[in-house]
Protein backbone atom coordinates (compact mmCIF):
# COMPACT_ATOMS: atom_id res chain seq x y z
CA UNK A 1 0.00 0.00 0.00
CA UNK A 2 0.81 3.57 -0.85
CA UNK A 3 1.91 6.21 1.61
CA UNK A 4 -1.76 7.86 0.27
CA UNK A 5 -4.44 4.90 2.06
CA UNK A 6 -4.56 3.60 5.64
CA UNK A 7 -6.72 1.30 6.78
CA UNK A 8 -10.08 2.28 8.99
CA UNK A 9 -11.78 1.09 11.92
CA UNK A 10 -13.62 -1.48 9.97
CA UNK A 11 -11.15 -2.83 8.41
CA UNK A 12 -11.76 -0.80 5.00
CA UNK A 13 -8.96 0.61 2.77
CA UNK A 14 -9.25 4.23 2.78
CA UNK A 15 -7.57 6.63 0.76
CA UNK A 16 -6.17 9.54 1.27
CA UNK A 17 -6.78 12.87 -0.53
CA UNK A 18 -4.55 16.31 -0.15
CA UNK A 19 -6.96 19.16 -1.17
CA UNK A 20 -6.70 22.87 -1.19
CA UNK A 21 -8.88 24.73 0.98
CA UNK A 22 -10.99 26.57 -1.03
CA UNK A 23 -12.15 23.39 -2.41
CA UNK A 24 -12.69 21.68 0.81
CA UNK A 25 -14.79 24.76 1.67
CA UNK A 26 -16.86 24.24 -1.23
CA UNK A 27 -17.35 20.66 -0.09
CA UNK A 28 -18.27 21.23 3.15
CA UNK A 29 -21.04 23.33 2.15
CA UNK A 30 -22.22 21.61 -0.62
CA UNK A 31 -21.54 24.01 -3.26
CA UNK A 32 -18.99 21.20 -4.91
CA UNK A 33 -20.11 17.56 -4.88
CA UNK A 34 -17.30 16.24 -7.44
CA UNK A 35 -13.10 16.07 -6.21
CA UNK A 36 -11.17 15.03 -9.46
CA UNK A 37 -7.52 13.54 -9.72
CA UNK A 38 -5.56 13.47 -12.69
CA UNK A 39 -5.45 9.61 -14.28
CA UNK A 40 -1.89 9.50 -13.39
CA UNK A 41 0.11 6.36 -12.57
CA UNK A 42 0.32 7.83 -9.44
CA UNK A 43 -3.32 7.97 -8.25
CA UNK A 44 -3.89 5.06 -10.63
CA UNK A 45 -2.31 2.35 -8.60
CA UNK A 46 -3.82 3.89 -5.43
CA UNK A 47 -7.37 4.08 -6.66
CA UNK A 48 -7.64 0.44 -8.02
CA UNK A 49 -6.06 -1.09 -4.56
CA UNK A 50 -8.48 1.20 -2.80
CA UNK A 51 -11.35 -0.13 -4.97
CA UNK A 52 -9.87 -3.55 -3.33
CA UNK A 53 -9.01 -4.88 -7.06
CA UNK A 54 -5.03 -5.99 -7.81
CA UNK A 55 -3.05 -4.27 -10.16
CA UNK A 56 -3.35 -6.65 -12.49
CA UNK A 57 -7.20 -5.71 -13.30
CA UNK A 58 -6.39 -1.75 -13.92
CA UNK A 59 -6.95 -1.81 -17.73
CA UNK A 60 -10.78 -3.88 -17.03
CA UNK A 61 -11.05 -1.21 -13.74
CA UNK A 62 -10.52 1.83 -15.83
CA UNK A 63 -12.94 0.39 -18.67
CA UNK A 64 -15.87 0.14 -16.39
CA UNK A 65 -15.13 3.16 -14.46
CA UNK A 66 -15.45 4.94 -17.85
CA UNK A 67 -18.99 3.40 -18.79
CA UNK A 68 -20.27 3.50 -15.00
CA UNK A 69 -19.83 5.17 -11.50
CA UNK A 70 -19.14 2.85 -8.73
CA UNK A 71 -22.39 1.07 -6.91
CA UNK A 72 -21.14 1.40 -3.27
CA UNK A 73 -19.69 4.85 -1.37
CA UNK A 74 -16.28 4.15 0.00
CA UNK A 75 -14.49 6.27 2.73
CA UNK A 76 -12.28 8.88 1.40
CA UNK A 77 -10.27 11.58 3.85
CA UNK A 78 -9.77 14.88 2.32
CA UNK A 79 -7.37 16.86 4.01
CA UNK A 80 -6.07 20.31 3.39
CA UNK A 81 -1.63 19.99 3.95
CA UNK A 82 -0.03 17.42 5.31
CA UNK A 83 0.53 16.48 9.20
CA UNK A 84 -0.82 14.93 12.07
CA UNK A 85 -2.83 18.58 12.43
CA UNK A 86 -4.33 19.16 9.48
CA UNK A 87 -8.16 19.91 8.96
CA UNK A 88 -9.34 16.54 7.99
CA UNK A 89 -13.25 15.40 7.01
CA UNK A 90 -13.71 11.69 6.01
CA UNK A 91 -16.31 11.76 3.18
CA UNK A 92 -18.28 8.28 1.60
CA UNK A 93 -17.84 8.81 -2.30
CA UNK A 94 -18.32 6.92 -5.28
CA UNK A 95 -16.11 7.08 -8.53
CA UNK A 96 -16.18 7.19 -12.27
CA UNK A 97 -13.94 8.59 -14.59
CA UNK A 98 -15.03 11.53 -17.07
CA UNK A 99 -14.49 15.21 -17.55
CA UNK A 100 -14.89 17.43 -15.12
CA UNK A 101 -16.40 21.22 -14.69
CA UNK A 102 -14.15 24.06 -14.59
CA UNK A 103 -15.50 25.91 -12.17
CA UNK A 104 -14.67 22.95 -9.67
CA UNK A 105 -10.76 23.24 -11.30
CA UNK A 106 -11.00 20.94 -13.96
CA UNK A 107 -9.60 21.49 -17.38
CA UNK A 108 -12.21 21.34 -19.97
CA UNK A 109 -11.93 18.55 -22.12
CA UNK A 110 -9.80 16.38 -19.94
CA UNK A 111 -10.47 13.07 -18.42
CA UNK A 112 -10.07 12.83 -14.52
CA UNK A 113 -10.95 10.35 -11.88
CA UNK A 114 -14.09 11.89 -10.55
CA UNK A 115 -15.03 11.36 -6.80
CA UNK A 116 -18.41 11.99 -6.19
CA UNK A 117 -19.35 13.03 -2.47
CA UNK A 118 -22.37 11.28 -0.96
CA UNK A 119 -21.86 12.19 2.37
CA UNK A 120 -19.51 13.81 4.83
CA UNK A 121 -19.20 11.10 8.34
CA UNK A 122 -16.57 13.20 10.02
CA UNK A 123 -14.49 16.61 10.35
CA UNK A 124 -11.41 17.06 12.45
Amino acid sequence: MGNRAKIGEKGEKMLILPIKKKWLDMILSGEKSEEYREIKPYWTVRVVRWLGFPISETELILDLLRKQETLKAKRVIFQNGYGRKVPKVEIACTLSIGSGKVEWGAEAGKEYYRFHIKSISRKE
